[in-house]
């Protein structure tokens, strides 16, 4: 089957790579499967009057369970792309709209050209365990395992706090913390959204912004 050109045109990977070379400062957000995905709108949200930002956000599949309109806090995951500075939104499903043919723009590989600095707000246990073993298997953890080291990925962990205390956490954090271009932002005491009180609570949301803010000034 030929690829008509209005549609290569159209496809996301094509759009991002189209935009690499804009002059704006490019935030890519993530959300993987959390509870705390339901502050990813708040945080975008803090964002709004930051002028010449480009903002794109992955949403992995079970991140998409928190953001199906279930209540003014949890607005749909279509909703994010009416919010100021925000570019793009992209699922799994958005890698590949049409098989791949030669010369044809890939989207993880665009995303991580594009992007100056990645958030992954929140960080479930699901993802720390493929990233620390290497897979890539959807769209997020290829855009981290083909990540330009020079750049700065900050993660935002979010788990049941028996999770987050579990042996192998403690030994996939230090695989993170050799790494030098991954940023953790710990998780904070609190009472979870599953009724247990303890570490695992994505950390304020408000202090992320504030250390994103803080990132993109140093670029």
């Amino acid at each position: 089957m030929t690829t008509s050109a209005s549609h290569i045109a159209r496809s996301p990977a094509t759009a991002v790579s189209a935009a690499i070379n804009d002059g704006k400062m490019h935030l890519l957000l993530a959300a993987s499967g959390s509870v705390a995905t339901i502050k990813l709108p708040l945080i975008i949200s803090a964002f709004k009057n930051h002028q010449n930002l480009s903002i794109r956000v992955i949403i992995t599949k079970s991140a998409t369970n928190f953001l199906a309109g279930q209540s003014p806090e949890q607005p749909a995951v279509s909703t994010l792309t009416s919010l100021a500075n925000v570019d793009g939104v992209y699922l799994d499903k958005d890698e590949w709209i049409e098989p791949w043919t030669r010369n044809s723009s890939i989207l993880h590989i665009e995303l991580r050209r594009w992007a100056h600095l990645l958030a992954i707000v929140p960080m479930s246990a699901n993802l720390l365990a493929k990233i620390t073993g290497g897979l890539c298997d959807d769209l997020l953890s290829c855009v981290i395992r083909a990540w330009d080291t020079k750049r700065t990925i900050l993660a935002a962990p979010a788990m049941n706090q028996l999770m987050w205390e579990h042996p192998i956490t403690a030994k996939q954090l230090a695989i993170l913390e050799d790494w030098n271009w991954v940023e953790i932002l710990s998780p904070q005491v609190k009472a979870l959204a599953c009724g247990d009180v303890g570490q695992g609570g994505m950390c304020d949301w408000k202090h992320i912004v504030e250390v994103i803010e803080q990132r993109l000034a140093e670029i």
